[in-house]
């Protein structure tokens, strides 16, 4: 890794760097994991008496704001030059910081439906603007060579925390925590963005350099929105995240499985899974180094396949005491997509088109596609299909997915040999 390279050279401001954009990334993770997603059906549902088919509705809405708030914003930070100038995006973020601070602090107050929806669309526009002004930090902190490794400390820390705390999916609960994260996160963002310091100063032109700047996908040949390469990327981790919420949102309604897992009384289980998570995203990260994207989709694919096929013979012998070897497999299968989804947009981005790049990949592939799984979800349910159907329906999909890139794979290592074979020697 760079950064043990850089820890020796004593080159603080950039080892600095990468505590700030892991720091950035696994905190928006963590609130979009906890306080978004679950907190907000526990306020729809206990606080504001919504049914739990309306807060599916209102979390739809919420994918579907951020998503083209997230276009329009990723847009705007390329065309105006803003990708490339990180005390910009500093300030973005704090005042994105403020918003959901604000946000975070009222939310146990609503009490009206009204208050609700007008909460979601602020909440959907915070997220839309900070997801690629994120993402955009990373050309300005993060060395190409070491960008699967800060994607897997991201991905460990913001799904470890989730696990371990709170264990109760409470608006409060949550409320509490992300305010005590947040009011620092102000003041350290604001000194940065508003304040002269070296620090900034250090790192404001690091996306200059080819090492920092230019992905590792976009070598030697940039990678252009509409490239076949961009549109297939997009197409699989639109798969991934549509595969993933399609099953986890019927698992989560089983008690069976719920109260034994993600919800389970006991302390150990938690630590269990999030200690999963940790040993998987570290893994990720080392795979993503050495392995073609193809080869990492394929392997989460894999994984999804082989854990719904788990839970579907489980529900076919009759739903006892839920073994927990599922839900390992089920967050092995998350990780290793979510260090695959923080590396491959800025890996396939320049400077001059992070911004875009990232938001369509993110906003896209995965607030859309959650949006879509969820309205498909909520179709299933109406048409009264039993569980066993319904995973059976989403290990079929991630067969079909896993099956389609290893055609890939093969048809892109034949065309690979015809080349060198008709190159002169």
């Amino acid at each position: 890794m760079q950064f043990t390279e850089f820890v020796r050279q004593r080159r603080w401001p950039t080892v600095v760097g990468y505590g700030l954009f892991v720091a950035v990334l696994a905190a928006g993770y963590y609130y979009n994991l906890t306080f978004v997603q679950l907190g907000l059906i526990d306020l729809g549902t206990r606080l504001v008496g919504l049914t739990r088919f309306q807060v599916s509705i209102g979390m739809a809405a919420l994918a579907l704001v951020a998503v083209v708030v997230a276009l329009v914003t990723g847009v705007a930070l390329d065309r105006y030059g803003l990708s490339t100038d990180l005390r910009a995006k500093l300030r973005v973020l704090w005042g994105v910081i403020v918003v959901q601070l604000a946000l975070t602090l009222t939310a146990p107050v609503l009490a009206s439906p009204a208050q609700f929806g007008g909460w979601i669309v602020l909440c959907a526009a915070s997220i839309g603007v900070g997801m690629p002004t994120t993402f955009s930090l990373v050309v300005d902190l993060v060395p190409v060579a070491d960008r699967g490794p800060v994607a897997a400390a991201a991905t460990a820390a913001a799904y470890f925390l989730a696990n371990v705390y709170p264990t109760q999916w409470e608006i409060e609960s949550f409320s509490i925590i992300m305010s005590a994260a947040m009011a620092p996160a102000v003041l350290v963002l604001g000194y940065l963005a508003f304040r002269e310091n070296a620090l900034v100063d250090a790192l404001a032109g690091t996306h200059e350099r080819p090492s920092f700047g230019i992905g590792r996908f976009c070598r030697p040949n940039r990678v252009r929105t509409g490239s076949y390469a961009f549109l297939s990327a997009l197409a699989l981790m639109f798969g991934v995240y549509f595969i993933d919420s399609l099953g986890f949102l019927r698992i989560i309604e089983t008690p069976a499985y719920i109260y034994t897992s993600w919800q389970s009384p006991d302390f150990g289980v938690h630590l269990l899974i999030g200690g999963v998570h940790v040993v998987t995203a570290v893994m990720a990260g080392v795979l993503y180094t050495n392995f073609g994207r193809r080869w990492l989709f394929l392997l989460v694919f894999g994984l999804f396949g082989f854990t719904h096929l788990m839970y579907v013979f489980d529900v076919r012998a009759g739903i006892g005491d839920a073994p927990l070897l599922m839900p390992l497999f089920y967050a092995g299968a998350v990780s290793f997509y979510t260090v695959l989804n923080f590396a491959i947009w800025p890996d396939m981005s320049t400077p001059e088109t992070i911004g875009r790049h990232s938001a369509i990949g993110v906003g896209i592939a995965g607030f859309l596609a959650t949006f879509l799984s969820t309205a498909v979800v909520l179709y299933i349910k109406s048409e009264s299909v039993g569980l066993a159907r319904h995973l059976t329906i989403v290990d079929a999909l991630s067969l079909l997915f896993f099956f389609l890139v290893l055609v890939t794979v093969y048809a892109h290592r034949m065309v690979r040999l015809a080349h060198q074979r008709g190159e002169p020697s």
